[in-house]
């Protein structure tokens, strides 16, 4: 009981001190939002019948029932023009009964969809931006039924690198018209920013979306991986119900070790991070599988107190970390980030770990 009400304060305190503002982010994600997303596997190259597909397969596979409930479409979905009456539309090849159909689909089999735009004047992918749209986005995709929405930052803003780019107000400004619009549509949608880390979103982010990406783009090496998980970790005390720290999709079953993989989920998990699957589920191993549905993981990244691992220590790349629980136990992650195998010990909790390597226990 004293967990929660020590949470209970840390939250109201985090209200009374928020800037005012005429909207607040809705509860959409009191744990870390579980699903999947077509990128990291197919780029661009999205279609209805991919999405379909992968609804199939989350439920058949047991996914679903793990937790993994969101099925995200991502950039590439939309046709390369607004209707004449300014209206975005899905690409009339790739998605040929459109979005409202899909999210029907998708609904009947007890999850839920989520797609992608922009911030900017266009998409990463060159495709129309929310930017000066952002009511009228809004409210269409509440209209389709649209549960999660995927906001990026391309073409827009200060220091933006593509040629082209609107002269548009800061990352903050942009994402506060969306989330006023979305709490304007009427239909409760998860608002995902993704910012990249930049004009350090941690520190504002929670006043107007669920999740923001804390780092660039993840790649499917472990290199990248470490390297987003050392940005990461330290932001801890910025993240907790409906409010969370997003190191990006998993390159679980994207080309790292099964080590390597085994390690992405616990880490993600031990920073309480959305763990949204970014490999191609038709040709998915069982190893990987077994990965992404292991309940202890799954447990420790959904705890509903929601507080993230803190370092406890880093000597030679030998990591210890801890998760307080809402049951009273502790999460400790050991975890050899180097490429030699290690003895990593945290008191009596010990393990000789291979490189790359993590230990999850709960004492």
């Amino acid at each position: 009981m004293r967990v929660f009400r020590f949470a209970a304060v840390l939250v109201l305190l985090a209200a009374l001190l928020a800037p005012a503002r005429a909207f607040a982010a809705p509860a959409l994600a009191v744990t870390p939002p579980m699903g999947w997303n077509n990128y990291n596997a197919y780029g661009l190259e999205v279609t209805e019948t991919l999405i379909r597909e992968t609804a199939d397969r989350l439920v058949s596979m047991g996914l679903r029932d793990a937790g993994y409930v969101y099925v995200n479409i991502d950039d590439g979905w939309m046709a390369s023009t607004r209707t004449t009456q300014g209206e975005l539309r899905a690409d009339p090849v790739r998605f040929p009964h459109g979005i409202k159909a899909l999210a029907d689909y998708v609904h009947a089999k007890g999850l839920k969809l989520g797609v992608y735009e922009d911030a900017g004047l266009k998409t990463c992918g060159g495709f129309p931006g929310s930017l000066g749209h952002e009511r009228a986005d809004a409210a269409l995709f509440a209209a389709w039924g649209v549960d999660y929405l995927k906001y990026d930052n391309c073409y827009a803003g200060i220091g933006c690198p593509q040629t082209g780019c609107a002269s548009a107000a800061p990352a903050k400004d942009r994402y506060a018209a969306m989330s006023d619009a979305l709490a304007a549509a009427g239909r409760p949608i998860v608002l995902s920013l993704c910012s990249w880390g930049t004009e350090e979103v941690w520190r504002w982010a929670r006043q107007y979306g669920n999740l923001w990406r804390t780092t660039g783009d993840i790649q499917p090496t472990y290199d990248s991986m470490l390297s987003i998980f050392k940005q990461t970790i330290g932001l801890g005390p910025y993240a907790g119900p409906n409010a969370w720290n997003d190191p990006d999709m998993l390159e679980v079953g994207n080309g790292m070790t099964a080590t390597e993989d085994r390690t992405e989920v616990i880490l993600w998990a031990m920073m309480a991070a959305p763990l949204i699957i970014g490999t191609d589920l038709t040709a998915v191993s069982p190893a990987t599988l077994a990965v992404l549905k292991d309940p202890a993981v799954i447990a420790v990244d959904q705890d509903p107190i929601g507080r993230a691992a803190t370092v406890v220590s880093s000597a030679g790349g030998h990591f210890v970390l801890t998760r307080p629980l809402a049951d009273g136990r502790t999460a400790v992650v050991l975890f050899n980030s180097t490429s030699a195998a290690a003895n990593v010990s945290h008191g009596t909790i010990r393990a000789n770990l291979p490189p790359h390597g993590a230990a999850l226990y709960l004492v």
